[in-house]
């Protein structure tokens, strides 16, 4: 089905080439935005049910078959949407508008190289876990020119912290994903994927072999995304929202927007890297459950992306310096043992491709 389009658009041409690239960027970012919206509403009434408390319950109830508010994601847009976007006299125009896009653009942009099946990517490129590392690094641009260009020191000392935070956990992440390159012996995400293919299912994937590698880049990434308990950004003892706080209306749910966005991406790359992506869980000797599938992909991501919001539930507001010790001094050193010890698995055969016991 997908060959028999992509070949109707390549007949027209470069024209029918953009075309198809266009569909193809649409039919990713549409689901991803809907999936964000419904992600805030999820947050709300988990979080409601966590403490014993009501989340939204009555935006839709009145339109039959829509109740527990399931349209309150429509109303938040619209409410922002319709909010005045006051900048303020003294910021720095261009940069101040180009903030919010910067933080945007790589939590999108990232999802080009993100295989949802065997074959079901944009771009199936086989340096695809680089580009991931380019994209999600350029995010803290955005959160370092928010906070200069709206000229405020409360504004600057929130991007201050968030791309402290943000730059210490993404080396961390960086080394984790290392450890994954060499269990893999590939940078295609496809590729990795393969690599845990084997008969054990889930006691096949890499989560087991790089459990501390995998519980780093999980952690690392609510770290990078300012999530509880690493939510330092909001200062709150200056009684000010970070390096946002200058921003409102539409501006400000495009930093909401990134943020819930590289969530998702994260609950995805943690599954593709670590947890058998589309791989089924139940070994080859169990027939009706084995099939792979891109269900097995969003079932798994979900659990991740549900662990941001028990957290949030969960766990206190960690101090600076306690975050910033765990990054440097306990999340790095645990990566760079655990290269070396995932290398030394490769090499005597103990980790490899597919379980087999081949270096990939």
């Amino acid at each position: 089905m997908i060959e028999t389009l992509r070949e109707f658009f390549l007949q027209f041409g470069t024209l029918g080439l953009l075309l198809w690239t266009v569909i193809k960027i649409l039919v990713i970012t549409l689901p991803v935005i809907v999936s964000v919206a419904f992600y805030t509403l999820a947050e709300r009434k988990v979080i409601g049910w966590m403490h014993v408390r009501h989340g939204p319950a009555f935006v839709g109830a009145i339109i039959p078959g829509l109740r527990l508010g399931v349209i309150q994601p429509f109303a938040d847009v619209f409410k922002m949407l319709f909010k005045e976007l006051v900048v303020p006299s003294s910021a720095h125009g261009f940069l101040y508008r180009l903030a919010p896009i910067l933080a945007l653009a790589p939590a999108f942009a990232a999802w080009a190289v993100v295989p949802f099946e065997d074959g079901l990517v944009l771009s199936n490129v086989n340096a695809g876990l680089l580009y991931l590392l380019a994209m999600t690094s350029m995010g803290v641009y955005g959160i370092i020119l928010a906070g200069w260009a709206s000229n405020s020191k409360y504004a600057f000392l929130g991007a201050m912290r968030s791309a402290a935070q943000v730059v210490s956990y993404e080396i961390a992440m960086g080394f984790a994903l290392v450890g994954v390159i060499v269990a893999a012996g590939s940078l295609n995400l496809t590729e990795i994927v393969n690599a845990q293919r084997g008969e054990a299912g889930l006691f096949g994937w890499f989560w087991l072999p790089l459990l501390p590698v995998f519980l780093v880049y999980f952690i690392s990434g609510v770290a990078e995304t300012n999530r509880a308990p690493f939510d330092v950004a909001e200062g709150e003892s200056e009684i000010v929202a970070g390096f946002h706080v200058e921003y409102s209306g539409s501006a400000f749910a495009v930093f909401f927007l990134a943020e819930y966005a590289n969530m998702i991406l994260i609950s995805i790359l943690t599954t593709i890297l670590f947890m058998g992506g589309w791989l089924s869980p139940f070994p080859a000797s169990v027939p009706v459950l084995c099939q792979d599938s891109i269900v097995w992909l969003l079932a798994k991501a979900a659990f991740f992306a549900f662990s941001f919001l028990w957290f949030r539930a969960t766990f206190p507001r960690y101090r600076y310096d306690q975050i910033m010790r765990l990054g440097w001094k306990v999340f790095i050193p645990i990566t760079i043992v655990w290269i070396l010890a995932v290398a030394f698995m490769v090499h005597f055969g103990w980790l490899g491709l597919g379980g087999t016991g081949t270096p990939s």
